[in-house]
């Protein structure tokens, strides 16, 4: 039987996006020590999961390919993200990672891929492997590519208007429901599913 997803992005969704002194812009944690989770965010997840969602982690994560951060510090990030759900009872079904991104520097993955965002590679997995009804779902993201992604699959969508990730959106007006945060995305899905959107 065909099962709801949301499809969640991470950086500026469930953590912190950390400033990048180098761009002066806000990105992706680079170390460790710059992951802090936003406030809320886990007991958000925790209601979509005991409303009978499953929930996924779909990232683009390119500092890697672009020289910014190691894969070992990007993998003790992703792995402290999963801790810091776990120890809510939060269980994610799977986290599908992008490392990839065209104009990158590192070989093998300066290159363009399907699994980048807005590219819908991970959801069509999702739905093959774990049975996921992508039609009865939704992404929930705060920049462009993650509304593409999950229009292109289609999934309904909830723009997250983090201000820090603005200068990533170019508009709200393609998404589904637009939220402040992953507790108010949440709080209007589950609404929107109860034919109560406000």
């Amino acid at each position: 039987m065909p099962r709801r997803a949301v499809f969640l992005d991470r950086d500026g969704v469930l953590n912190e996006l950390a400033l990048n002194p180098n761009t002066g812009e806000y990105e992706s944690p680079h170390l460790p020590a710059d992951l802090k989770m936003l406030p809320g965010a886990v007991a958000a997840v925790r209601r979509l999961q005991d409303a009978g969602f499953l929930v996924f982690i779909v990232s683009n994560q390119p500092s890697f390919a672009k020289g910014k951060a190691t894969l070992e510090n990007i993998g003790i990030i992703a792995d402290t993200v999963d801790r810091a759900l776990r120890a809510c009872a939060v269980t994610i079904t799977h986290a599908y990672y992008c490392y990839h991104h065209p104009q990158g520097t590192v070989p093998g993955y300066a290159i363009p891929c399907e699994c980048r965002k807005p590219g819908i590679k991970s959801l069509l997995e999702a739905r093959d492997r774990f049975g996921v009804d992508l039609a009865q779902s939704w992404m929930i993201g705060d920049q462009d590519s993650d509304i593409e992604c999950g229009r292109r699959a289609g999934c309904r969508t909830v723009m997250i208007t983090n201000p820090l990730s603005a200068y990533r959106r170019a508009g709200v007006q393609n998404s589904t429901l637009v939220a402040t945060d992953l507790p108010d995305a949440v709080e209007k899905l589950l609404a929107a599913e109860k034919g109560q959107t406000r």
